[in-house]
Protein backbone atom coordinates (compact mmCIF):
# COMPACT_ATOMS: atom_id res chain seq x y z
CA UNK A 1 0.00 0.00 0.00
CA UNK A 2 1.33 3.42 -0.90
CA UNK A 3 2.26 5.76 1.91
CA UNK A 4 1.43 9.39 2.39
CA UNK A 5 4.05 11.85 1.12
CA UNK A 6 4.06 13.02 4.75
CA UNK A 7 5.62 9.69 5.79
CA UNK A 8 8.96 11.46 6.22
CA UNK A 9 7.74 12.95 9.50
CA UNK A 10 10.15 12.10 12.37
CA UNK A 11 7.32 10.43 14.27
CA UNK A 12 3.68 9.73 13.55
CA UNK A 13 2.95 9.21 17.25
CA UNK A 14 0.93 11.96 18.95
CA UNK A 15 3.15 13.72 21.49
CA UNK A 16 2.19 15.52 24.67
CA UNK A 17 1.76 19.26 24.12
CA UNK A 18 3.13 21.91 26.50
CA UNK A 19 1.03 22.55 29.60
CA UNK A 20 -0.07 26.06 28.59
CA UNK A 21 -1.18 24.80 25.18
CA UNK A 22 -3.19 22.02 26.80
CA UNK A 23 -4.84 24.50 29.17
CA UNK A 24 -5.67 26.84 26.30
CA UNK A 25 -7.33 24.09 24.31
CA UNK A 26 -9.22 22.84 27.35
CA UNK A 27 -10.66 26.31 27.96
CA UNK A 28 -11.56 26.71 24.27
CA UNK A 29 -13.28 23.32 24.18
CA UNK A 30 -15.28 24.12 27.32
CA UNK A 31 -16.33 27.50 25.96
CA UNK A 32 -17.33 26.08 22.58
CA UNK A 33 -19.37 23.23 24.02
CA UNK A 34 -20.92 24.92 27.05
CA UNK A 35 -21.07 28.65 26.33
CA UNK A 36 -21.61 28.78 22.57
CA UNK A 37 -23.15 25.54 21.29
CA UNK A 38 -24.81 24.32 24.50
CA UNK A 39 -27.25 27.22 24.96
CA UNK A 40 -28.30 27.13 21.30
CA UNK A 41 -29.07 23.40 21.57
CA UNK A 42 -31.05 24.01 24.76
CA UNK A 43 -33.22 26.67 23.17
CA UNK A 44 -33.64 24.54 20.05
CA UNK A 45 -34.95 21.65 22.13
CA UNK A 46 -37.26 23.88 24.17
CA UNK A 47 -38.68 25.42 21.02
CA UNK A 48 -39.16 21.98 19.44
CA UNK A 49 -41.04 20.78 22.55
CA UNK A 50 -43.62 23.57 22.36
CA UNK A 51 -43.57 24.03 18.58
CA UNK A 52 -42.67 20.74 16.88
CA UNK A 53 -40.76 21.39 13.66
CA UNK A 54 -42.31 20.54 10.32
CA UNK A 55 -39.38 18.26 9.49
CA UNK A 56 -38.77 15.59 12.08
CA UNK A 57 -37.99 11.86 12.17
CA UNK A 58 -40.66 9.19 11.85
CA UNK A 59 -38.93 7.24 14.62
CA UNK A 60 -36.54 8.27 17.40
CA UNK A 61 -35.12 5.15 18.97
CA UNK A 62 -32.61 4.22 21.66
CA UNK A 63 -30.73 0.95 22.06
CA UNK A 64 -29.34 -0.63 25.25
CA UNK A 65 -25.81 -0.50 23.85
CA UNK A 66 -25.89 3.33 23.81
CA UNK A 67 -29.03 4.48 25.68
CA UNK A 68 -27.92 8.14 25.72
CA UNK A 69 -27.40 8.30 21.95
CA UNK A 70 -30.80 8.07 20.21
CA UNK A 71 -30.92 7.49 16.46
CA UNK A 72 -33.24 9.41 14.17
CA UNK A 73 -35.00 7.39 11.46
CA UNK A 74 -36.68 8.88 8.40
CA UNK A 75 -38.91 6.51 6.42
CA UNK A 76 -39.89 6.98 2.77
CA UNK A 77 -43.49 8.20 2.49
CA UNK A 78 -44.26 5.61 -0.20
CA UNK A 79 -42.88 2.65 -2.16
CA UNK A 80 -39.56 2.11 -0.33
CA UNK A 81 -36.74 0.23 -2.02
CA UNK A 82 -36.72 -3.14 -0.31
CA UNK A 83 -33.63 -3.98 1.69
CA UNK A 84 -31.81 -0.66 1.18
CA UNK A 85 -30.88 1.93 3.81
CA UNK A 86 -28.64 4.94 4.24
CA UNK A 87 -26.88 5.65 7.54
CA UNK A 88 -25.72 9.24 8.04
CA UNK A 89 -23.18 10.61 10.52
CA UNK A 90 -23.11 14.30 11.39
CA UNK A 91 -20.03 16.51 11.51
CA UNK A 92 -18.75 19.04 13.99
CA UNK A 93 -15.05 18.31 14.47
CA UNK A 94 -15.87 15.32 16.74
CA UNK A 95 -16.60 17.97 19.39
CA UNK A 96 -19.97 19.55 18.56
CA UNK A 97 -22.92 18.84 16.31
CA UNK A 98 -25.96 16.60 16.47
CA UNK A 99 -27.97 14.29 14.19
CA UNK A 100 -30.60 17.07 14.26
CA UNK A 101 -28.25 19.07 12.02
CA UNK A 102 -29.04 16.81 9.08
CA UNK A 103 -32.80 16.36 9.54
CA UNK A 104 -33.66 18.40 6.45
CA UNK A 105 -31.17 16.57 4.24
CA UNK A 106 -32.10 13.15 5.65
CA UNK A 107 -35.83 13.71 5.24
CA UNK A 108 -35.44 14.98 1.68
CA UNK A 109 -33.24 12.06 0.69
CA UNK A 110 -35.64 9.49 2.18
CA UNK A 111 -38.56 11.03 0.31
CA UNK A 112 -36.83 11.49 -3.05
CA UNK A 113 -34.98 8.18 -3.22
CA UNK A 114 -37.37 5.89 -1.30
CA UNK A 115 -34.65 4.79 1.09
CA UNK A 116 -34.87 4.79 4.91
CA UNK A 117 -32.29 7.20 6.33
CA UNK A 118 -30.93 6.60 9.84
CA UNK A 119 -29.06 9.44 11.54
CA UNK A 120 -26.50 8.01 13.97
CA UNK A 121 -25.02 9.77 16.99
CA UNK A 122 -21.79 9.63 19.00
CA UNK A 123 -20.45 11.07 22.24
CA UNK A 124 -18.15 14.03 21.72
CA UNK A 125 -14.51 14.69 22.39
CA UNK A 126 -12.58 15.70 24.53
CA UNK A 127 -14.54 13.52 26.97
CA UNK A 128 -14.78 10.80 24.30
CA UNK A 129 -11.62 10.91 22.12
CA UNK A 130 -10.58 8.42 19.45
CA UNK A 131 -11.59 5.61 19.13
CA UNK A 132 -14.67 6.39 21.25
CA UNK A 133 -16.85 7.92 18.51
CA UNK A 134 -16.09 5.01 16.17
CA UNK A 135 -17.04 2.61 18.97
CA UNK A 136 -20.35 4.44 19.42
CA UNK A 137 -21.17 4.41 15.71
CA UNK A 138 -20.27 0.74 15.41
CA UNK A 139 -22.50 -0.25 18.34
CA UNK A 140 -25.49 1.70 17.02
CA UNK A 141 -24.99 0.58 13.43
CA UNK A 142 -24.93 -3.09 14.41
CA UNK A 143 -27.96 -2.59 16.68
CA UNK A 144 -30.01 -1.06 13.86
CA UNK A 145 -28.94 -3.73 11.37
CA UNK A 146 -30.09 -6.42 13.82
CA UNK A 147 -33.32 -4.67 14.89
CA UNK A 148 -36.26 -7.00 14.07
CA UNK A 149 -38.78 -4.16 14.48
CA UNK A 150 -37.38 -2.28 11.46
CA UNK A 151 -37.62 -3.27 7.78
CA UNK A 152 -34.85 -5.80 7.00
CA UNK A 153 -31.66 -4.21 5.66
CA UNK A 154 -29.59 -6.12 3.09
CA UNK A 155 -27.64 -3.34 1.37
CA UNK A 156 -26.71 -0.17 3.21
CA UNK A 157 -24.50 2.85 2.67
CA UNK A 158 -22.60 4.98 5.17
CA UNK A 159 -22.57 8.73 4.51
CA UNK A 160 -20.95 11.34 6.72
CA UNK A 161 -20.15 15.03 6.71
CA UNK A 162 -16.68 16.31 7.71
CA UNK A 163 -15.83 14.49 10.96
CA UNK A 164 -18.75 12.20 10.13
CA UNK A 165 -17.03 11.40 6.84
CA UNK A 166 -14.02 10.27 8.81
CA UNK A 167 -16.20 8.15 11.09
CA UNK A 168 -18.06 6.41 8.27
CA UNK A 169 -14.73 5.38 6.74
CA UNK A 170 -13.42 4.39 10.16
CA UNK A 171 -16.36 2.23 11.20
CA UNK A 172 -16.58 0.56 7.79
CA UNK A 173 -13.23 -1.08 8.50
CA UNK A 174 -14.34 -2.70 11.77
CA UNK A 175 -14.36 -6.52 11.56
CA UNK A 176 -17.86 -6.84 13.00
CA UNK A 177 -19.23 -4.35 10.46
CA UNK A 178 -17.47 -6.04 7.55
CA UNK A 179 -18.74 -9.42 8.75
CA UNK A 180 -22.35 -8.33 8.26
CA UNK A 181 -21.63 -7.93 4.51
CA UNK A 182 -24.38 -5.30 4.46
CA UNK A 183 -22.37 -2.09 4.08
CA UNK A 184 -21.87 -1.87 0.33
CA UNK A 185 -21.13 1.84 -0.14
CA UNK A 186 -19.23 4.67 1.50
CA UNK A 187 -19.94 8.38 0.91
CA UNK A 188 -17.56 10.71 2.81
CA UNK A 189 -18.51 14.35 2.22
CA UNK A 190 -15.61 16.83 2.61
CA UNK A 191 -14.04 14.46 5.19
CA UNK A 192 -10.95 14.74 7.35
CA UNK A 193 -8.96 11.63 6.43
CA UNK A 194 -5.27 12.29 7.17
CA UNK A 195 -4.09 13.36 10.62
CA UNK A 196 -0.41 13.06 9.65
CA UNK A 197 -0.76 16.43 7.93
CA UNK A 198 -0.25 19.42 10.20
CA UNK A 199 -2.81 22.19 10.49
CA UNK A 200 -0.30 24.51 8.83
CA UNK A 201 -0.03 22.23 5.80
CA UNK A 202 -3.80 21.92 5.52
CA UNK A 203 -4.53 25.62 5.81
CA UNK A 204 -1.81 26.40 3.24
CA UNK A 205 -3.73 24.25 0.78
CA UNK A 206 -7.06 25.99 1.36
CA UNK A 207 -8.08 27.72 -1.88
CA UNK A 208 -9.70 31.18 -1.86
CA UNK A 209 -11.28 33.00 -4.78
CA UNK A 210 -11.09 36.76 -4.39
CA UNK A 211 -13.28 37.23 -7.46
CA UNK A 212 -16.21 35.70 -5.57
CA UNK A 213 -15.93 38.23 -2.74
CA UNK A 214 -17.57 37.77 0.64
CA UNK A 215 -16.76 34.76 2.78
CA UNK A 216 -15.27 32.83 -0.15
CA UNK A 217 -12.60 35.42 -0.89
CA UNK A 218 -11.89 36.75 2.58
CA UNK A 219 -8.75 34.69 3.30
CA UNK A 220 -9.98 32.82 6.36
CA UNK A 221 -12.84 30.73 7.71
CA UNK A 222 -14.18 29.05 10.83
CA UNK A 223 -12.82 25.60 9.94
CA UNK A 224 -9.28 26.93 9.59
CA UNK A 225 -9.56 28.59 12.99
CA UNK A 226 -10.87 25.51 14.82
CA UNK A 227 -8.97 22.75 13.04
CA UNK A 228 -6.08 22.50 15.49
CA UNK A 229 -8.43 22.51 18.51
CA UNK A 230 -10.49 19.65 17.07
CA UNK A 231 -7.40 17.59 16.19
CA UNK A 232 -5.81 18.10 19.60
CA UNK A 233 -8.98 17.08 21.45
CA UNK A 234 -9.62 14.02 19.29
CA UNK A 235 -6.19 12.34 19.34
CA UNK A 236 -4.96 10.93 22.69
CA UNK A 237 -1.24 11.10 23.41
CA UNK A 238 0.47 7.99 22.06
CA UNK A 239 -1.95 7.49 19.17
CA UNK A 240 -0.38 6.63 15.84
CA UNK A 241 -1.57 9.21 13.32
CA UNK A 242 -1.34 6.54 10.60
CA UNK A 243 -3.83 4.26 12.31
CA UNK A 244 -6.34 3.65 9.47
CA UNK A 245 -9.20 4.02 11.94
CA UNK A 246 -8.01 7.53 12.77
CA UNK A 247 -6.66 8.45 9.33
CA UNK A 248 -8.64 6.45 6.74
CA UNK A 249 -6.23 7.66 4.04
CA UNK A 250 -4.06 4.73 5.19
CA UNK A 251 -6.86 2.15 5.00
CA UNK A 252 -6.22 -0.62 2.46
CA UNK A 253 -8.78 -0.66 -0.31
CA UNK A 254 -9.96 -4.17 0.58
CA UNK A 255 -10.94 -2.98 4.07
CA UNK A 256 -13.51 -0.54 2.65
CA UNK A 257 -16.85 -1.09 0.87
CA UNK A 258 -16.87 -1.91 -2.83
CA UNK A 259 -18.49 1.40 -3.79
CA UNK A 260 -16.92 4.69 -2.65
CA UNK A 261 -17.98 8.23 -3.55
CA UNK A 262 -15.78 11.00 -2.11
CA UNK A 263 -17.08 14.55 -2.37
CA UNK A 264 -14.97 17.62 -1.64
CA UNK A 265 -15.65 21.36 -1.43
CA UNK A 266 -13.23 23.40 -3.51
CA UNK A 267 -12.78 26.20 -0.95
CA UNK A 268 -12.01 23.94 2.01
CA UNK A 269 -8.81 23.13 3.88
CA UNK A 270 -9.81 19.44 3.71
CA UNK A 271 -10.34 19.32 -0.07
CA UNK A 272 -6.79 18.26 -0.90
CA UNK A 273 -6.66 15.33 1.54
CA UNK A 274 -10.09 14.12 0.40
CA UNK A 275 -8.84 14.23 -3.21
CA UNK A 276 -5.69 12.34 -2.30
CA UNK A 277 -7.68 9.68 -0.42
CA UNK A 278 -10.01 9.15 -3.37
CA UNK A 279 -6.99 8.73 -5.66
CA UNK A 280 -5.34 6.33 -3.21
CA UNK A 281 -8.42 4.12 -2.94
CA UNK A 282 -8.92 4.17 -6.72
CA UNK A 283 -5.33 3.13 -7.44
CA UNK A 284 -4.62 6.41 -9.25
CA UNK A 285 -1.58 8.62 -8.90
CA UNK A 286 -1.77 10.19 -5.45
CA UNK A 287 -1.21 13.97 -5.72
CA UNK A 288 1.59 15.55 -3.74
CA UNK A 289 0.60 17.32 -0.54
CA UNK A 290 1.27 20.70 -2.14
CA UNK A 291 -1.16 20.04 -5.02
CA UNK A 292 -4.56 21.67 -4.61
CA UNK A 293 -7.68 20.47 -6.46
CA UNK A 294 -9.82 22.82 -8.51
CA UNK A 295 -8.61 26.01 -10.17
CA UNK A 296 -8.31 29.74 -9.52
CA UNK A 297 -10.97 30.77 -12.03
CA UNK A 298 -14.61 30.93 -10.94
CA UNK A 299 -16.79 28.14 -12.34
CA UNK A 300 -20.18 29.79 -11.89
CA UNK A 301 -23.28 30.04 -9.73
CA UNK A 302 -24.93 26.68 -9.21
CA UNK A 303 -22.56 24.92 -11.62
CA UNK A 304 -20.86 21.57 -11.10
CA UNK A 305 -18.06 20.12 -13.20
CA UNK A 306 -18.94 16.52 -14.02
CA UNK A 307 -16.75 13.98 -15.79
CA UNK A 308 -19.37 13.65 -18.54
CA UNK A 309 -19.50 17.41 -19.21
CA UNK A 310 -15.92 18.51 -19.54
CA UNK A 311 -14.48 17.05 -22.74
CA UNK A 312 -16.31 19.47 -24.98
CA UNK A 313 -16.07 22.49 -22.67
CA UNK A 314 -13.25 24.80 -23.70
CA UNK A 315 -13.18 26.40 -20.25
CA UNK A 316 -11.47 23.33 -18.79
CA UNK A 317 -8.22 21.61 -19.58
CA UNK A 318 -7.99 17.84 -19.19
CA UNK A 319 -5.86 18.37 -16.07
CA UNK A 320 -8.60 20.54 -14.55
CA UNK A 321 -11.16 17.89 -15.37
CA UNK A 322 -9.13 15.35 -13.41
CA UNK A 323 -9.13 17.67 -10.40
CA UNK A 324 -12.91 18.08 -10.41
CA UNK A 325 -14.44 14.77 -11.36
CA UNK A 326 -13.69 11.19 -12.35
CA UNK A 327 -14.82 7.65 -11.71
CA UNK A 328 -12.77 4.45 -11.67
CA UNK A 329 -14.80 1.26 -12.04
CA UNK A 330 -13.59 -2.10 -10.77
CA UNK A 331 -12.90 -4.77 -13.38
CA UNK A 332 -16.22 -6.50 -12.72
CA UNK A 333 -18.09 -3.15 -12.88
CA UNK A 334 -19.62 -4.02 -9.50
CA UNK A 335 -17.72 -1.43 -7.53
CA UNK A 336 -15.30 1.44 -7.83
CA UNK A 337 -14.36 4.91 -6.61
CA UNK A 338 -15.87 8.23 -7.68
CA UNK A 339 -14.55 11.74 -6.96
CA UNK A 340 -16.48 15.00 -7.22
CA UNK A 341 -15.18 18.42 -6.23
CA UNK A 342 -17.95 20.98 -5.77
CA UNK A 343 -16.62 24.26 -7.22
CA UNK A 344 -16.68 27.76 -5.72
CA UNK A 345 -18.05 26.63 -2.36
CA UNK A 346 -16.96 25.99 1.20
CA UNK A 347 -16.89 23.37 3.90
CA UNK A 348 -20.43 22.68 5.10
CA UNK A 349 -22.08 24.24 2.04
CA UNK A 350 -24.99 21.78 2.33
CA UNK A 351 -25.57 22.58 6.01
CA UNK A 352 -27.22 25.51 7.78
CA UNK A 353 -24.13 27.73 7.68
CA UNK A 354 -25.93 30.97 6.83
CA UNK A 355 -25.57 32.48 10.34
CA UNK A 356 -21.83 31.72 10.28
CA UNK A 357 -20.86 32.89 6.79
CA UNK A 358 -23.31 35.83 6.59
CA UNK A 359 -23.07 35.76 2.81
CA UNK A 360 -26.37 35.58 0.91
CA UNK A 361 -24.69 35.12 -2.48
CA UNK A 362 -22.74 32.14 -1.17
CA UNK A 363 -25.87 30.60 0.31
CA UNK A 364 -27.86 30.98 -2.93
CA UNK A 365 -25.09 29.13 -4.75
CA UNK A 366 -24.84 26.52 -1.97
CA UNK A 367 -28.56 25.75 -2.02
CA UNK A 368 -28.47 24.94 -5.73
CA UNK A 369 -25.40 22.75 -5.31
CA UNK A 370 -26.91 20.98 -2.30
CA UNK A 371 -29.83 19.85 -4.44
CA UNK A 372 -27.59 18.83 -7.32
CA UNK A 373 -25.15 16.85 -5.17
CA UNK A 374 -27.99 15.09 -3.37
CA UNK A 375 -29.40 14.03 -6.73
CA UNK A 376 -26.03 12.75 -7.92
CA UNK A 377 -25.46 10.80 -4.69
CA UNK A 378 -28.98 9.41 -4.74
CA UNK A 379 -28.77 8.23 -8.33
CA UNK A 380 -25.30 6.77 -7.74
CA UNK A 381 -26.64 4.73 -4.83
CA UNK A 382 -30.02 3.68 -6.18
CA UNK A 383 -28.96 3.00 -9.76
CA UNK A 384 -25.48 1.75 -8.88
CA UNK A 385 -24.39 0.50 -5.47
CA UNK A 386 -27.76 -0.74 -4.22
CA UNK A 387 -28.79 -2.23 -7.55
CA UNK A 388 -25.44 -3.95 -8.16
CA UNK A 389 -25.46 -5.63 -4.77
CA UNK A 390 -29.17 -6.43 -4.82
CA UNK A 391 -28.59 -8.31 -8.08
CA UNK A 392 -25.58 -10.03 -6.56
CA UNK A 393 -27.59 -11.31 -3.59
CA UNK A 394 -30.82 -12.10 -5.43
Amino acid sequence: MAESPQSSLPSSIVQQRPLLTRLKYRVLAFALQNLIVGPSLFFRDVKAYFFPPAIRPDIIKTYPCRPRLPVRIFLPPHDPIRGAALFTIHGGGFMVGSPHDNDTWNAAFAAQYRVPVIGLNYAKTPANPYPGPTDDIEALLLAVLADPTLPPIRNAALLGWSAGGNLCASVAQRPAVRATRKIVALVPLYPVVDFTLSGQVKTAGRRYKAALGGYRGAGGDVVVGLGELFAHAYMPVGTDRRDPGLSPFFAPREALPKHIFVLGAELDMLAAEAWRAACMWAGRRVPEVAEVPGREAVVGKGELVLESDVDGDERFTREERERYAWEEKDEDKKGGVRWLLVPDTVHGFDQNIGPVVKDEVLMEDAQIKTQKTMRIIGEWLVEGAFKDDAEGTA
